[in-house]
């Protein structure tokens, strides 16, 4: 139940209609309360054959009871489930909000399944009990307050004869909540692997069809369906042995007040109207107590959820921003970048070593840098470190001359224009996509012209308007690329930053870009990582990474000059391109 006590901030935001609406449970609770006073009235006027009058006024004064009751309840339900529906909006939109702030490391260690269950699933438990289970809570424990004490006044007797079994309904709350509780959990953690599973394998579908996997992955899907079913079916074997107790409890009340009653009635110790009256204070007693026994349910869901939301809420960010920012100088066209002794290792990779060790360059402003290297040698975490996506362990970073992690990140991002290795694109239009939030100023189609995405243009139904499907489904892979690349020139960053997102196109279509480009970011900073060596010919300065280490650098001309390590792979691709224009013409029929 710890786990609740973060929501109390949420619900005292709305204190007020929270407040109304516990008010009029009240309010609700005192009209239900009267109404079997005439219903006693008129049952003992019928008995002692009193006017008829009597017997009318004690109808038209139920009749007003369980109007007004009626309207109290109404307003009762509206504002306190209205309020849990503001609770749940509020803490939807901090926790997306949270998320958004969390590092990569986060997304390292959660799927996108588990967190979309929190963010859904694990919300609505949680809601449930900000609405529901807070106020049937209230309205058993008002109801009993007020109840009670008048069962009493009707007789002592009967009344502890017919609520002493409703004196184990704590002692079965208390044992059933604890497995409810641990089942709970054990549903909601089997919901985030089902929602991982399935966001993955639909996410992946074309290669599930491509491998012929789809009755894998359905046997795959329904052995984690099962499971999930297997676990509801549990917890709904606890609540389903809870329920019939409270009821079997509640049901010895009435056989209890049938038989004592009867013959407190029958030695006149208690009136007709009396024991009518009783039954239905009994009645309206025991079906909330029952009821009490969902709240548990609730309560004990929702316990759960909220502990794997505050899970969330518990991850820190390894990027934070500063306390007081920096403001980066006016820019002056590119801006100056420079690492510093920079070694960096993935957080929480157990036996991995050193990504980065001990790398240091400089970039001076409008200057192109270029990074080559093997696979898996480092190079897009190097990029990826200027942008702050993960913080280095030793060493500094510096945009003309002033630590990156001094300035604010919005203002950092701003600056340096990132096209990643992997393309992503949202299920919007291709200007959206583009734009994504910059102004349509006519840098759209500089933008696309430079990146040569224009010559995709008569091939969309729609031309900028056409809607991408998934990730951008519906283009080809170099269409991709080229709309990340404008996507990142629309942004006219000071610093630009493309780490192989060129993979994808053939080579006239890239020599066609990174012409382009050379003129587009004339003045500006760039920084391209390439396993393409012609694409980096014309670089000021070529750095040369081989596991994590910086092992030459200089222009084209002198790497090439030097035989080392460039020259080295300059020769193997130039190998495999003669290969490639070999083969063709080796399979070509004669004549």
């Amino acid at each position: 139940m710890r786990e609740l006590r973060s929501l109390i901030p949420y619900l005292r935001a709305h204190r007020t209609a929270l407040g109304l609406g516990l008010a009029l449970v009240v309010v609700s609770n005192v009209f239900t309360t009267i109404a079997p006073l005439f219903v006693e009235r008129a049952i003992d006027a019928l008995a002692t054959r009193a006017p008829f009058a009597a017997v009318r006024s004690a109808v038209l004064l139920l009749l007003g009871t369980a109007v007004l009751g009626g309207i109290a309840r109404y307003w009762m339900r509206d504002l306190l489930n209205g309020a849990s529906r503001r609770v749940e909006y509020d803490l939807r939109n901090r926790l997306y909000a949270y998320i958004q702030e969390l590092s990569a490391e986060f997304y390292d260690r959660y799927a996108t399944g588990d967190v979309m269950a929190r963010t859904t699933n694990d919300l609505l438990a949680v809601r449930m009990v900000a609405g529901p289970a807070l106020m049937y809570l209230v309205d058993t424990l008002i109801r009993a307050l007020i109840v009670i004490p008048i069962m009493v006044h009707i007789s002592p007797i009967l009344a502890l004869v017919t609520l002493a079994p409703l004196l184990l309904l704590p002692v079965a709350m208390v044992a059933f909540g604890t497995v409810i509780h641990r089942r709970s959990e054990a549903i909601q953690a089997q919901f985030s692997t089902l929602t991982s599973h399935a966001h993955e394998v639909l996410s992946g579908v074309r290669i599930v069809r491509a491998y012929r996997q789809e009755g894998a992955e359905i046997t795959h899907f329904g052995a984690l369906n099962a499971e999930y079913s297997r676990r509801n079916l549990a917890l709904a074997r606890a609540q389903g042995m809870f329920h019939p107790l409270l009821g079997f409890l509640g049901g010895l009340g009435a056989v209890a007040l049938l038989y004592a009653g009867g013959r407190l009635v029958v030695a006149d110790q208690v009136t007709v109207g009396q024991f009518v009256a009783f039954g239905v204070y009994l009645a309206t007693l025991v079906w909330p107590m029952i009821a009490l026994g969902w709240v548990v349910s609730l309560v004990q869901r929702g316990a759960a959820s909220m502990g794997r939301i505050n899970e969330i809420f518990a991850e820190k960010p390894d990027v934070r921003p500063p306390a007081a920012p920096v403001a980066l100088p006016p820019p002056r066209g590119g801006r100056a970048v420079a690492f510093d002794g920079v070694w960096f290792r993935y957080p929480n990779a157990a036996g991995r070593g050193w990504v980065l060790q001990d790398v240091s360059f400089e970039i001076p402003p409008g200057a192109a840098l270029a990074i080559v290297g093997a696979t898996g040698s480092g190079k897009s975490t190097l990029v990826d470190l200027l942008v702050r996506t993960y913080d280095p362990e030793k060493g500094r970073i510096l945009l003309d001359g002033i630590d990156i992690r001094e300035l604010a990140l919005e203002e950092l991002r701003a600056t340096v224009g990132f096209v990643p290795q992997e393309t992503f694109l949202f299920s919007a239009t291709v200007r959206e996509n583009v734009l994504l939030g910059a102004t349509d100023d006519g840098r759209l189609e500089r933008a696309a012209e430079t990146a040569q995405l224009a010559e995709a243009l008569p091939a969309l139904p729609d031309g900028y308007d056409t809607l991408l499907g998934e990730r951008g489904i519906n283009l080809s892979g170099g269409q991709k690329q080229r709309a990340a690349i404008a996507r990142a020139l629309a942004k006219e960053p000071p610093v630009f930053v493309l780490d192989d997102a060129l993979s994808a196109v053939d080579a006239q279509t890239e020599a066609r870009i990174l012409g382009a480009l050379r003129g587009a970011l004339t003045g500006r900073t760039s920084i391209i990582v390439s396993h393409r060596l012609a694409a980096v010919r014309a670089a000021d300065l070529i750095l040369v990474i081989d596991d994590g280490r910086i092992v030459e650098r200089g222009t084209h001309a002198q790497l090439q000059a030097a035989g080392g390590r460039y020259w080295e792979l300059l020769r193997r691709q130039q190998i495999e391109e003669e290969i490639e224009k070999a083969a063709p013409a080796a399979t070509a029929p004669a004549g």
